[in-house]
Order: C-alpha cells, then structure tokens, then sequence
C-alpha cells in the first residue's frame, strides 16, 4: 500500500473529532475523556488524527510542503490506534492508523526524517536492534538460566522459542521481566528455547517509523531463521514483538508460526493446573492495556474482495472486510492472571481495554519527544491513582519502561509491574 492508497480516508474524514476522545459510550466525566495523547498535550487540531489526514491530503496534492513543523507534527504521535479505534465505531470504511503508518514511510522515502531515528536505524542494519547497542550480549538477560540455546537446524525438538525482544536485551532495567517470564512459562513445563545473541529486532518500530525496506530485510530474515530453526511456536513478553508477528509477519503468507504473549501462554497454564498462584498479594493493582496488544492485537487476516460505491458515494466490501475496531486484543488473559492471585484486589481506570490510554513510548516518542512521552505516561499514573491503585501492571518492556521513568519522578509511591512479575511472587513467594 501507499499514501495515494489512503486518500479515501483523508477525503472520508468529517472533522467530527471522535478521534480527539475515548468512545462516547465510555466516557464517565471530563478529565478521562481524551483519547488522543497528541492532541491532549499539543491542544491543536493538526495534531489529532484527523489533522493530520487534512495535512497528508494537503501534501499529497501539492498544497504544501515540508517544513520542520510539519515533520514535528508527523512524528510527534505514538501511532497508539485511539484515533482509529473511535473512528471506526462509526464508520466502516476509514482507515486513519494505516494512513498515519503511510504518512512516515512517505516522509522517510523524500528523506524528512529525524536524526535520533536516522541513528536507531543505523544499528538496525548493523546490528538488529533498535537500542543502538553492539549485538553481542543480547541473550545476557538469560544467563544462568540454563535456557536452550539453539541456532541453524538445532530447534526441531522445541515447540516454544521465547523471543526476547529488543527492550528486554538490552534495556537493564528490564531484563529481569524475561527472565522471571521465562521462569515462570518453565515452571508451568513449557519447553523453551532461545536464539540468544542471535535474536534480532522484530522489526516493528522500524515499520512505524516509516522505514518500510528495512523492515522487509528484517521480516524476511527472521523468518527464514526460524524456519531453518524448525520453530513451531514462538512466546513474547513484549507488546510490539507480539503486534509485529501477529499483524505485520502475517502479511507474509510463508509465516506460519504460531505467536503467543505470555500472558496468553501464563493464563492457559493457569487455567489447566500447571501454574498454581497460592500465595497471597495482599495489593490493589490495575492493569494498564498496552496498545498493541489490546485494540492493535487483532491478529492479520487476508482479505480478498472487491469494492463498490453505492449510488457512487457509499463504499461496499464484498466480502466485507475484516473489522479492526479494536474488539480482538488480548484483554482478558491478564486480568484472568490478577484475578487468580490470592489477596489481589483488581480495579480498573477510567480508560481500560479498546479505550486505553497510552503509556507515551510508542511510535518513536519516546526517542525524539521525550517531554511529551513523560507527560502521556504522568497523566496514566494519575489515573491509576485516582482508581485506588497502589500498583500498576502491564504487559510490555516499553510501557513499563515509560511508567517506571514517570513514576520515578512524582507517581507517589505508585510501583510499576510486568504481570508475570506479580504472578511469580505468588508462585514462588517472592518479595514485593
């Protein structure tokens, strides 16, 4: 697809602003009612989902051009599918989150890019991560651990490779999270290998970027490795890991691996004795959706059908298309998780499952914009405070990474954990 491919939705957009808040059915009171970090922080139209549909259009027919504002504007947006999601509650044909992917890669082929990217992406192609880190010592978060180490054709007896993701290897503060999920998923008798230093990037961040070739070489690659690997089945404990296997690999139809996170692959283990929470966390936590695994974590499907206009102006799909509305993230395997653990009280923020709020890492902000990435993950702390929590879980390195940094610096006693974390101490009767 291209950004041409996309004016339907920037000719489509009604200025209605659905796409500034949470779904009208949701919203409780004022304070809660943004959906959009962008233009909660920025407070001008151009810089919500709609805006920035007008300012592409306004591009793509010459109507301006490039100017440090615009590129600010264009980058200055995790890509947290808010907008998306409140659009199609209403409208079945408007694709807002793919016209905004298609924005980057346009601004990255007439080289509008920004240089804290330029460098990640630099150590993407010589060293296949995007923490602009040497690869060697990747695999470091498992030492000890006694983990399979597998490489070329040495997978074939393995069903389950634990994929890492770049966060978790090189991320100090985070390194721990794989190896108590790793843990955990062997205590409940999962089989689990690893690639170790070989791991690469999943390529996800490079995608939402814009810089479409280098995530070709990385799909292309990883694929053919754990094809050699003899992979059936892949556990991640990381949110974009799981959205990049899951919607982007699925695109290629040669990838046919199964995916799974490992709240998906924990609550199971639950759910059938393996795994068995006896002791007691006497806490009140929330949980905090990570965006790519709850309304971005519908798996990709295929789609194959024509379209029509009726009376020349309503588009019909036939078939119709699958429907991305945020419906079909992983949502209840966490909260089954929480609920599960003795002495647990769960609560719930205002803005929970398709209407959450973003942590503020996504979509490069956190790299380029980190005052703005601070503010989105301050204004969440604040909202699990206002439910009662005194912790907050979640499901992803770079959220917890974000909420961490936010709460280091006024959460007011707020601790922030991976949900396996929680899980462990139940298990293992570890310290909280």
């Amino acid at each position: 697809m291209s950004l041409e491919d996309y004016r339907g939705t920037m000719l489509g957009c009604s200025k209605c602003s659905y796409c500034k808040f949470i779904p009208l059915a949701k919203i409780n009171g004022l304070k809660y009612a943004d959906g959009c970090p962008s233009i909660s922080h920025y407070g001008f139209h151009t810089y919500s989902g709609g805006g920035r549909l007008t300012a592409a259009l306004s591009l793509l027919e010459g109507r301006s051009g490039y100017t440090d504002k615009v590129k600010n504007m264009v980058y200055q947006c995790q890509l947290c599918g808010s907008c998306d999601v409140t659009c199609k509650i209403c409208r079945f044909n408007m694709e807002p989150q793919a016209a905004l992917e298609e924005i980057r890669a346009r601004f990255v082929e007439d080289g509008q890019t920004l240089p804290v990217h330029d460098k990640a992406i630099e150590n993407l192609r010589t060293e296949n991560n995007m923490m602009s880190a040497p690869s060697a010592g990747r695999g470091g978060w498992a030492d000890g651990l006694g983990l399979d180490l597998v490489s070329g054709k040495g997978a074939a007896n393995h069903r389950t490779l634990f994929f890492a993701g770049c966060r978790c290897g090189f991320d100090d503060g985070m390194k721990q999270m794989a190896r108590t999920a790793a843990e955990v998923l062997r205590a409940g008798g999962v089989d689990l290998c690893i690639l170790g230093d070989e791991e690469h990037c999943c390529g996800g961040a490079a995608y939402s970027l814009g810089y479409r070739e280098d995530f070709e070489r990385i799909r292309r690659e990883n694929i053919m490795a754990w094809k050699e690997a003899g992979v059936k089945r892949i556990v991640t404990p990381c949110a974009e890991c799981y959205w990049a296997f899951n919607w982007l690999y699925r695109q290629d139809e040669s990838f046919d691996i199964e995916v799974m996170h490992t709240v998906q692959l924990a609550d199971k283990l639950i759910k059938d004795g393996s795994l068995k929470p006896v002791k007691p966390l006497p806490l009140t936590v929330t949980y905090h959706d990570p965006c790519k695994l709850g309304r971005l974590g519908k798996p990709y499907e295929k789609w194959d059908g024509t379209t029509m206009k009726i009376f020349g102006t309503i588009p019909k799909n036939d078939p119709p298309k699958p429907r991305y509305n945020g419906a079909g993230g992983v949502y209840d395997e966490p909260r089954n998780i929480l609920k599960a653990i003795p002495g647990l009280t769960l609560v719930e923020m205002a803005r929970s499952r398709e209407a959450s709020w973003c942590c503020g890492s996504g979509g490069g902000v956190y790299e380029a914009f980190p005052d703005f990435s601070l503010a989105t993950a301050r204004y969440r702390l604040e909202e699990a405070l206002d439910a009662g929590a005194e912790t907050i879980a979640t499901a992803c390195p770079h959220c917890e990474r974000g909420l961490i940094d936010a709460a280091s610096e006024g959460g007011e006693g707020l601790r922030v954990f991976d949900v396996l974390e929680l899980l462990s101490m139940a298990i293992s009767g570890g310290e909280f």
